[in-house]
């Protein structure tokens, strides 16, 4: 008989931020995959649970995502967790996911805390709809095409971002997108919890120090909320009808209705 895979999150900062099915989860497993064992080990420690653990990180993921489909496969029921929060939320998981899937495991949430969502409901920020980008690629090209998502899009924006490359990132943000409402949000949880409401500019202008990882909750184009289309820059304007799922002829008619002129002078600027 096959176990089961439990994808259980754990506290993003305070300990207390465990739930009871979680806490009986990770006492009632065979095994816990963990992001870093040493991290999980001092929550482990912390509700006095003594289990069996297994390293599963980005780096080792395929070779351990097979060891452990076949330990489930075994019989053994397995909880996945990441060092905080919820597990293939900008953390390992994603995976071992679909490879449960592929073998026909029960895959079994265990529900918790999430940074992305903790600092959306405290951002005062559109939270009917939103998106989230994770962290922003290295790569400098792909950086510039996932902010050209956030310049066009007329709902929240959620990044996460490291310390160390914070301002850079809002200089980035600001050359794109011009001084839009932000709110950082850092230390969840913690003793140190902050939020900062503020403009792009003034924060890259502040003195504020800057520690920990950070959430950053970025407002919605209004021109695009506001079907404000003579202000917006023919691009924009092809982007928000894309978004919709229209062909490029249907874009074109649209655009020419929209700044009533003839739709051959929008076709030009497409060819």
């Amino acid at each position: 008989m096959k176990g089961k895979l439990y994808i259980v999150a754990t506290p993003i900062g305070n300990l207390e931020d465990i739930t009871l099915r979680a806490i009986n989860i990770l006492k009632e497993v065979d095994l816990i995959a963990a992001e870093d064992t040493r991290h999980t080990l001092k929550l482990l420690n912390h509700l006095g649970i003594k289990k069996a653990m297994i390293s599963y990180q980005r780096h080792n993921e395929e070779v351990k995502k097979d060891v452990i489909i076949n330990k489930i496969l075994d019989g053994q029921n397995v909880a996945l967790v990441s060092d905080a929060g919820t597990p293939g939320i900008s953390d390992p998981g994603e995976e071992i996911v679909k490879e449960s899937i592929k073998n026909k495991i029960e895959i079994i949430p265990i529900p918790g805390a999430c940074a992305l969502i903790n600092a959306l409901i405290c951002s005062g920020m559109d939270t009917k709809e939103f998106y989230f980008l994770g962290f922003l690629p290295l790569n400098k090209k792909n950086r510039q095409e996932k902010i050209e998502i956030i310049k066009n899009e007329n709902k929240t924006g959620i990044l996460y971002e490291a310390p160390h490359k914070l301002k850079n990132t809002l200089k980035e943000l600001k050359e794109i997108l011009g001084d839009r409402k932000i709110v950082l949000a850092k230390e969840l949880t913690k003793i140190h919890e902050e939020f900062i409401y503020d403009n792009i500019d003034d924060i890259i202008n502040s003195n504020k120090e800057i520690k920990g990882e950070y959430v950053i909750i970025i407002e919605g184009n209004s021109k695009i909320k506001n079907n404000d289309f003579e202000n917006m820059d023919i691009k924009e304007h092809y982007l928000f009808y894309e978004k919709q799922g229209l062909n490029k002829n249907d874009i074109i008619k649209k655009i020419a209705k929209d700044r009533k002129v003839h739709k051959n002078e929008i076709y030009k600027l497409f060819i």
